[in-house]
């Protein structure tokens, strides 16, 4: 079982920039791929981001690509999400996701790949 809570959301201006945190609970953290979604209103959650447990290779979503940064931390439990040139576009609730199987070979894109969830924080980007 991995709990997992996200900080690091609040109002910032187009253009500007953001870090989010997820922190995970549990001893076997580093065995799980993560992953960022992101969800506005009156829209479908849509990936954003993922790293993969064994080799950490990441995954990105076109519309972030160049601008978006995951990294993650296995002695602090915890994953990242750097997020620069901000758009208004960008305004959404932000899902950390942990996927337990350590064998899938891609980071997973699909919200069906994830066991785990966070509450999600929210990102404001004002023009």
């Amino acid at each position: 079982q991995v709990q997992l809570v996200e900080s690091g959301g609040g109002l910032v201006q187009a253009g500007g920039s953001l870090r989010l945190s997820c922190a995970a609970s549990g001893r076997t953290f580093s065995s799980y791929s993560m992953a960022w979604f992101r969800q506005a209103p009156g829209k479908e959650r849509e990936f954003v981001t993922a790293i993969r447990a064994r080799t950490g290779n990441t995954a990105y979503a076109n519309s972030v690509k160049g601008r978006f940064s995951i990294s993650r931390d296995n002695a602090k439990n915890t994953v990242y999400l750097q997020m620069n040139s901000l758009k208004p576009e960008d305004s959404a609730v932000y899902y950390c996701a942990a996927d337990s199987n350590y064998y899938r070979p891609y980071p997973g894109r699909e919200a069906d790949d994830y066991d785990y969830w966070g509450q999600g924080t929210q990102v404001t980007v004002s023009s």
